[in-house]
């Protein structure tokens, strides 16, 4: 991505002006859906880059400031990418994870970030055979954006629930709608955002972790929202990987919509919300167990509601920044597509062979492009 930025009429850059899409993907056989290490080959002739696996890769949309350019750009990248799987005989998943997922042991891209992580966190590497879709909204001033990541960190657990797409890891159905969430949670810096409210003291967060070892760089710090080390975004990272691309932009409307209701309550002078760090970590739980099949929980009244419910509460909540934007009824016809067919961990367990079901995946993921 290129720096997201956008000025309006008086020249004011605002938060939410632009937006950009990050998708990792599985590269697989198209006959076995076996995970393949040939992220080499396929990024020969792809629009897109390496990722920590040999059996993965990445794409990033340019910035947009509108959702139709955004989903086109996204199909562009996955057309590229599918057609040169395609011509390998292989083919690309976006998805939390499929079956052969964290089977065993997977050389990392020969890249010396990723070497260096191989040795030095081992068995967590090994397995983090997992894919994930980010958004970066565009906010120009870092002390707002770490004040944003702590405004919006209670309604993350709702986007996960609609994104869940990793049932399946190592062969098993996992009892996870998101397995990749239970995966990614063992490393040290991830979860919800913590308690800061400026860019000072997340930097020195930041750099604690570096001079301890923890982490060897700022981009390793994995929380489920962070101000981006690259960009002057906040990144939303807290989603699996979307098999169908309309949801992939719903992501991106609804990810918009939190950043710009919290930049208002900033700008007028909201304090900022107040949760105990293991009750936000049980909601991302509660989440990734069981998707919009079950209960999320609302961390402000600290109780347990339904998924739709919690769905139906973020709707409202940033309603009047998704209309501003002409998105509104976009957004309400992506959500009432993806409730009707179910999430795509329910889609999965219905096939339930291995095989089908990586095959159902690169088909979703190749919809639109023309190469399906």
């Amino acid at each position: 991505m290129v720096s997201p930025a956008r000025a309006d009429a008086g020249g004011t850059v605002k938060a939410g002006d632009t937006i950009g899409v990050e998708e990792e993907f599985h590269v697989v056989d198209a006959e076995t859906g076996d995970l393949e290490p040939a992220a080499r080959r396929v990024l020969r002739g792809a629009d897109a880059e390496p990722e920590l696996h040999r059996s993965m890769v990445e794409t990033a949309t340019g910035v947009h400031t509108g959702l139709t350019g955004l989903r086109a750009d996204l199909i562009e990248k996955r057309r590229s990418l599918v057609g040169a799987a395609g011509r390998l005989g292989l083919a690309v998943v976006a998805a939390g994870s499929v079956p052969g997922s964290g089977s065993g042991p997977s050389r990392v891209y020969p890249d010396e970030r990723y070497e260096r992580m191989a040795q030095e966190y081992r068995q967590l590497v090994d397995e983090q055979q997992v894919a994930a879709c980010q958004v970066q909204v565009g906010v120009p001033d870092r002390d707002l954006a770490v004040r944003i990541t702590r405004r919006i960190r209670e309604w993350l657990p709702a986007l996960l629930a609609l994104s869940v797409s990793s049932p399946f890891f190592a062969g098993q159905d996992t009892g996870y709608a998101s397995y990749r969430t239970v995966v990614t949670s063992r490393w040290p810096t991830v979860g919800p955002p913590p308690d800061l409210d400026s860019d000072a003291q997340y930097q020195r967060v930041v750099a604690t972790l570096v001079e301890s070892g923890v982490i060897s760089d700022a981009g390793m710090v994995y929380f489920d929202a962070r101000p981006s080390a690259r960009y002057p975004t906040v990144e939303v990272r807290v989603a699996d990987s979307c098999p169908r691309v309309d949801d992939a932009v719903l992501l991106a409307a609804l990810s918009r919509g939190l950043v710009t209701v919290a930049a208002e309550e900033d700008a007028a002078g909201r304090p900022l919300p107040e949760a105990p760090q293991v009750l936000l970590r049980a909601a991302t739980w509660r989440a990734a167990r069981s998707g919009l099949s079950g209960h999320l929980v609302d961390p402000a009244t600290r109780s347990a509601v339904t998924a739709g419910a919690r769905v139906d509460a973020l709707m409202r909540h940033i309603r009047p920044a998704l209309e501003a934007r002409g998105e509104w009824e976009i957004a309400v016809d992506l959500l009432e597509d993806l409730r009707a067919r179910g999430t795509s961990a329910t889609r999965q367990r219905a096939v339930r062979d291995a095989r089908e079901v990586v095959q159902s995946l690169a088909a979703e993921t190749a919809e639109g492009t023309g190469s399906s």
